[in-house]
């Protein structure tokens, strides 16, 4: 018997066949823009939607606190946090956001990859079950999948659906653990947080909200949309990212003691994985600590987001959500390819979003905006479509 190559090459075929052949770029920055292919363009597929990765105000105000704390210095850990990886900026960085959010504890990790495929699998068993909203992210499905749990997806925002279920079925577990988004990463809608929480108390359910896609840029200081709708302490677990508009690397978990206790005994994407470097947690802090002041900027994206959400339902494209990720409909993976083809000539970076990221027939350009975006751009971009469109 040997080895069948085949079957990976027909594969890859078939996803050219479709529209749906992925593959890496090379892209340079400047600024909030990007070069690609010697074209300098506006970049709309970043997730840096408070425009602070290339702030070089905040970058040089950074270098300076550094000047004075040896231990920030260091670039690499070399080591878990178990072992000798958890150095004093882990503790400072944690203690902070538990202080912040007014929770009992925090807890940080690599990333929100690292974060969402390991703290479910940790904490549910073969007798509990995982119920969550059917557009949850990758990193969460590929979380429930390597738990022991039973997993059922309800309908996208279906809550009649969810309470449906757990009034059949809420009895045969120990534990049950209700998944979503706050803000979901491919339509930009936003889930119903104070329902999940009354569905959560009626069924004695844990809830666990992934923020990544509105830390930085919803409430009012921007700890996300649990601080938008006051209801931080309701949430058991709440799961965000560093890694977009806080513009560094990582992810963090708010929770109770018990929880942080019990994840660092048992999660085994925290346990068994090189600690972050300090430099990169302390710049983390520092950006953490700059969210309170960034009201205007979060205020101009909303605007903007706004802006070009009704934009596109003038020009009778269809779009959903009510965020900063403002989805543009065009069906086939075909017909998304050839809008952000069109979009690159005229020198805005949007890239398609096709099968089978999303269903069948709903491929898309996911304008991903950030707060770096001028007014005039925004005109520019509707004024580019509004000529595709005729």
């Amino acid at each position: 018997m040997s080895k069948n190559i085949t079957k990976y090459a027909y594969r890859l075929a078939k996803l050219n066949e479709i529209d749906g052949f992925r593959k890496l770029r090379d892209i340079e920055n400047v600024g909030s823009n990007i070069i690609f292919e010697d074209q300098e363009m506006i970049n709309l597929s970043s997730n840096d939607y408070l425009g602070l990765g290339f702030d070089k105000e905040m970058i040089d105000e950074f270098h300076e606190t550094l000047k004075d704390n040896k231990e920030s210095s260091y670039y690499t850990s070399a080591s878990s946090r178990l072992l000798t990886g958890n150095h004093t900026s882990y503790t400072s960085l944690e203690k902070n956001l538990a202080d912040t959010f007014e929770r009992e504890a925090a807890l940080v990790f690599n990333s929100g990859y690292h974060a969402n495929t390991g703290i479910l699998p940790a904490l549910a068993g073969k007798n509990d079950l995982i119920i969550a909203d059917k557009f949850v992210h990758a990193s969460i499905i590929d979380g429930i999948n390597l738990s022991r749990a039973e997993m059922i997806r309800y309908r996208h925002l279906d809550y009649s659906q969810l309470q449906d279920i757990l009034s059949k079925r809420r009895d045969e577990f120990d534990n049950v653990f209700i998944v979503s988004e706050s803000v979901f990463s491919m339509d930009g809608d936003e889930a119903d947080l104070q329902m999940l929480i009354d569905i959560k108390n009626e069924f004695d359910a844990f809830l666990y909200i992934d923020e990544a896609h509105a830390i930085g840029v919803r409430g009012v200081n921007g700890l996300g949309c649990c601080e938008e709708h006051v209801c931080i302490d309701d949430v058991d677990f709440i799961v965000g990212t560093f890694g977009k508009a806080m513009a560094s690397m990582g992810a963090y978990l708010i929770c109770d003691n018990l929880f942080k206790d019990y994840l660092i005994n048992n999660m085994r994407s925290l346990i068994f994985t090189t600690a972050l470097p300090s430099i990169n947690v302390a710049w983390t802090e520092f950006l953490f600590n700059q969210l309170p002041e960034l009201h205007e900027k979060r205020m101009h994206l909303e605007k903007i987001s706004n802006q070009l959400r009704e934009a596109i339902e003038d020009m009778g494209y269809k779009t959903r959500g009510s965020s900063h990720i403002v989805p543009l409909i065009t069906g086939t993976n075909e017909s998304s390819v050839e809008l952000s083809e069109y979009l690159q000539e005229n020198n805005f970076f949007a890239l398609p979003v096709r099968q089978p990221t999303v269903p069948s027939g709903s491929a898309r350009i996911r304008f991903s905006l950030n707060a770096n975006i001028e007014d005039w751009q925004m005109e520019q971009l509707i004024e580019v479509l509004r000529n595709y469109n005729d």
